[in-house]
């Protein structure tokens, strides 16, 4: 993760879960996964958060909870589903409240499947969403660039 030129910080939502997940992406918080190692900071204000890590399938008390959290979230963001319910509702889907994954609210940048997911899958998706984050950030630099090189010339 050298490529990174910031310190990401993540902010997790659990929605309707069994809270396995939950478990797993408190577990690499601990000193024997330590992603805190990587650079990344666990954060519970969205407005300081880069990457919203979410668990759990997404029904209709929560949607509007997840979707107001992802819009106090600064530019550029990433959305990490973790887990099977997040992914597609998961044993959840049938339910008459589910709308079933994170897919149906927000758009996601990151799927890490698994019933739960295990702690060095959800490392690895924190990884590929600083990938992704640092992408987003080189285009909005990119997009300043050329808004200031147009405004000068022209």
């Amino acid at each position: 993760m050298s490529f990174i030129k910031k310190s990401p910080w993540i902010i997790h939502y659990d929605g309707t879960s069994c809270n396995g997940c939950d478990i797993e992406t408190l577990a690499c918080l601990t000193p024997l996964y330590d992603v805190e190692r990587l650079g990344v900071v666990n954060t519970g204000n969205p407005k300081h958060a880069d990457i919203l890590l979410v668990t759990g399938s997404v029904n209709e008390q929560s949607a509007p909870v997840l979707w107001q959290i992802y819009n106090q979230m600064a530019n550029p963001k990433v959305v990490v589903a973790i887990g099977i319910c997040a992914l597609s509702g998961g044993v959840f889907k049938e339910c008459y409240n589910v709308k079933g994954g994170v897919d149906t609210v927000l758009p996601v940048d990151v799927y890490v499947p698994g019933c739960a997911a295990r702690p060095e899958a959800i490392i690895d998706g924190v990884a590929k969403a600083c990938e992704i984050l640092q992408q987003k950030l080189d285009h909005e630099r990119e997009k300043k660039r050329t808004r200031k090189a147009v405004k000068n010339n022209g």
